[in-house]
């Protein structure tokens, strides 16, 4: 539990560490939301500051309180009117949304759980995407793995990156391990891609 706002500013495991500059991850991109406090990165850090201690002296808020079914439908009054109705949502705490949302998020982790990969197969399967897509672009192995940066190289690289992270649920970081650049080329590659 984080009883401060000095100690959440150094907690590792949410992104509030990061927005202030305690904590950098390559994958997180602060300056989004630094961007809604200020032009300038320390007056951004204030401000934001500023807005976290004026939400925390808000308190316990009754329309931020309640799992998702809860929140989802408004309030509690109409959960009880639902199930006298006999009406059945799927829901779940963890996620704010209508009970098909809440099925599709459920059926999208179990997908991933299924996916996983332990250690060796990890290593085999990066292993087999590296040489397909070698094939597919017509380079050596060793290209890719050194840092070539010739365009089909390049091309190939960001295919591997995307199969590995979007089809297998490979870490950035042990793709850009297995691809011969940094995470932060990898978090470009994809993003590139996806804009």
């Amino acid at each position: 539990m984080v009883a401060t706002l000095a100690e959440l500013d150094r907690y590792r495991y949410c992104g509030h560490s990061v927005i202030v500059g305690k904590t950098q991850y390559d994958w997180q991109d602060c300056d989004y939301t630094l961007k809604w406090f200020g032009n300038k990165e320390k007056e951004a850090i204030k401000a934001y500051r500023e807005f976290v201690i004026a939400g925390i002296e808000e308190g316990r808020r009754p329309d931020l309180v309640g799992g998702g079914l809860t929140r989802s439908v408004g309030r509690w009054s109409e959960v009880v009117s639902m199930r006298r109705r006999g009406e059945r949502q799927l829901s779940d705490e963890r996620i704010l949304g209508s009970g098909e949302f809440v099925q599709k998020i459920l059926e999208e982790a179990e997908e991933r759980i299924r996916n996983y990969y332990t250690a060796d197969e990890k290593k085999a399967k990066i292993r087999e995407v590296v040489k397909e897509m070698c094939r597919k672009n017509n380079i050596k192995i060793e290209e890719l793995y050194y840092g070539g940066r010739r365009r089909n190289v390049s091309l190939a690289r960001a295919q591997a990156a995307h199969i590995l992270i979007e089809d297998f649920g490979i870490t950035l970081a042990e793709v850009a391990r297995n691809l011969g650049v940094t995470t932060s080329a990898i978090f470009n590659m994809l993003k590139r891609k996806n804009d």
